[in-house]
């Protein structure tokens, strides 16, 4: 499915939208917690729901770290991962880039960082 980006109106400069993702339709504004490794602390995914939550952001350098890429794969994805049906937004851990660069190997092909946590090389 494409991702899509619909306006639906306005008031001066505000704008309601219709945000369309694979795992689900969100609507503008909206409030997105920061799940930054595949976790809201202090409430269950279903809490979240609860409360109109529609989509959680994550971060991609932090999740790779801990709980690790494999785990994620082994579980079958962040979305089973976190047990969260509905959309998700993860950043491309360019920020980290920048703040780790002490920890950064930069080249054409990409980014490798040492491990904060093993001191193993990811990328």
């Amino acid at each position: 499915m494409a991702l899509r980006f619909e306006v639906l109106g306005r008031f001066n400069r505000a704008r309601a939208a219709q945000l369309t993702l694979p795992h689900f339709v969100c609507q503008t504004p909206l409030f997105m917690p920061v799940g930054t490794q595949g976790t809201i602390k202090g409430l269950a995914t279903d809490q979240l729901e609860e409360i109109g939550c529609q989509i959680i952001l994550g971060n991609t350098y932090h999740l790779a770290l801990r709980p690790t890429s494999e785990l994620i794969d082994e579980m079958g994805g962040v979305h089973k991962f976190m047990n969260w049906p509905r959309a998700l937004l993860t950043d491309s851990g360019g920020f980290q880039m920048v703040s780790l660069l002490h920890l950064a190997d930069i080249t054409e092909e990409g980014v490798t960082f040492q491990s904060p946590v093993d001191g193993k090389p990811c990328s």
